[in-house]
């Protein structure tokens, strides 16, 4: 399963990336790129969540850092 943990990683700097520019420059790229399409943009911010989710879920098992403890 490591192409959906690279997918969610993925997913997840996105959306931390755009979450950044909304907040220092107030822009937003999602909406940008995919502005005159707003299910598709919907889609995107669902997907970011369900990557969180994902990671969150799975982090303990992937991350060399937090199983050696």
């Amino acid at each position: 399963m490591k192409w959906l943990h690279m997918i969610a990683f993925i997913l997840l700097v996105v959306g931390g990336l755009n979450w950044g520019l909304v907040g220092l420059l107030k822009l937003n790229l999602v909406s940008m790129l995919v502005g005159s399409m707003p299910a598709v943009e919907m889609l995107v911010y669902v997907l970011v969540g369900l990557s969180a989710v994902y990671i969150a879920a799975t982090h303990m098992g992937d991350c060399k850092v937090c199983a050696k403890k």
